[in-house]
């Protein structure tokens, strides 16, 4: 078996023979129109004539050798369409790798109006599976590079590349430099996640509280836990004492004494506390590495007016932090309530949100995790603590004061719909931020 580099026309493909089917690798640019006027193995494609876009190999805009695959709304707001390519030699369970490049002029909303699909087909051209949607990008330079990867579902024996622009009147598109490859299946992203369940009681300080957690903790969460989840207020509750009362710096005492546990957990820690910075007090969440380091907080978005009338300012800003397992996005309580702060922390790439709650609606959590696809996971005082899929179900809950929730969740997972397909890329995809909305 080997493996030889085609150049004709429709830039670098690579075809295995003489044997076994070796890995699919295609890699495509350099586009010259041929036949009807299009690159070979590429049709275009629209629902209705009417709406089709206008397609055209472009040799005056490129990312390397001259010609791209060009797309024009043609002052058509109707406009839907693109670019196909139909790939052989996919097989079923394995992972590939898809990545484009593009660039684009007169867009209104980049994530609606650009559209990449991997549409599965089986040996006699039937659909197989649900197509998975590309939606991770990075810039470089004047271009913008989309990639996915994704297992080839059962049956598929195909895939068709599907490379359109939408509903953009005045805008021009070029795609270059498409490739799809085998991957290695990357397996699970195991992940440990301790959620604690725990109201001080009779306590006279913000130092009681913490030593309390930490008793807890060293006795009830277990060893190679990668993340572990405190409480909204833990300085606060059970202490008789107002917000302002136990404010302290970010970096401050709470901080230290939760550093040498993470350390000696070798855990990231999430924990609710109230940060002072001059005059305003504000409703934090301070996270802390492995290493015993402060690496981030959130302040909480959305104050109850039980919190504003006590004098705390809100906070404006839905961080999502990079840790050694994945990224994370952190949400507080009341922010629960509203839509907005999971789907900001989700559309930033958070694969899990750690909430530390007073209490609050178990129904809600789990529509910000079912409408985010996202793992959620709660800390509270009232209801249970709750680990969830991003099917909303509860991978492990704790009921009783003084006891930890754990789960050993997977971030790698897919989790399909049979008719829906992937909600994470459609949620990518298709959420409509373009539409005004008037208070």
């Amino acid at each position: 078996m080997r493996a030889i580099t085609v150049r004709a026309g429709i830039g670098l493909v690579v075809f295995a023979i003489l044997g076994a089917a070796a890995p699919l690798r295609i890699s495509q640019s350099a586009f010259k129109p041929s036949g009807e006027g299009l690159p070979s193995g590429w049709t275009v494609w629209a629902a209705r004539a009417e709406i089709a876009p206008k397609t055209f190999v472009d040799t005056t805009c490129y990312r390397r050798e001259p010609g791209s695959l060009a797309i024009s709304g043609n002052s058509n707001a109707a406009e839907y369409g693109g670019w196909e390519f139909l790939a052989p030699g996919v097989s079923p369970g394995k992972w590939y790798r898809f990545a484009a490049y593009y660039r684009a002029n007169g867009l209104q909303d980049e994530a609606l109006q650009i559209v990449a699909r991997l549409d599965w087909r089986t040996a006699d051209d039937k659909v197989a599976g649900r197509p998975d949607y590309p939606y991770a990008i990075t810039r470089d330079g004047e271009w913008t590079r989309l990639t996915l990867d994704a297992p080839a579902p059962e049956k598929a024996a195909a895939v068709k590349i599907e490379l359109y622009l939408a509903n953009a009147p005045q805008a021009t598109l070029w795609w270059d430099d498409i490739s799809l490859e085998e991957i290695a299946d990357p397996g699970p992203r195991a992940v440990t996640v301790a959620a604690v369940k725990f109201h001080p009681r009779g306590t006279h300080s913000a130092s009681e509280n913490v030593s309390q957690f930490l008793e807890l903790i060293e006795r009830a969460v277990p060893e190679k836990t990668d993340v572990i989840l405190l409480p909204e207020g833990m300085t606060v509750a059970g202490t008789g004492k107002g917000d302002a009362d136990v404010a302290e710096p970010a970096a401050g005492p709470t901080a230290e004494q939760l550093s040498e546990m993470a350390r000696r957990k070798h855990s990231y820690i999430i924990a609710g506390i109230y940060e002072r910075e001059a005059p305003a007090v504000y409703n934090t969440a301070i996270l802390i590495d492995r290493a015993g380091r402060l690496v981030g907080k959130y302040r909480k978005v959305y104050l109850p007016r039980e919190e504003i009338e006590a004098g705390l300012t809100p906070g404006n800003d839905y961080p999502v932090f990079r840790t050694d397992f994945g990224k994370i996005g952190i949400m507080i309580c009341w922010d629960v309530e509203y839509a907005d702060p999971a789907r900001a922390l989700a559309l930033k790439g958070a694969e899990m949100i750690l909430m530390p709650i007073w209490d609050g609606n178990p129904t809600l959590t789990r529509a910000r995790a079912i409408e985010n696809h996202v793992f959620l996971t709660t800390s509270t005082y009232g209801d249970a603590s709750l680990i969830l899929d991003p099917n909303g179900e509860a991978l492990a809950a704790a009921s009783e004061n003084g006891t930890v929730a754990v789960a050993r969740v997977d971030l790698n997972r897919r989790y399909d719909d049979a008719w829906l397909g992937n909600m994470r890329e459609r949620f990518m995809k298709e959420l409509r931020l373009d539409v005004p909305v008037k208070r």
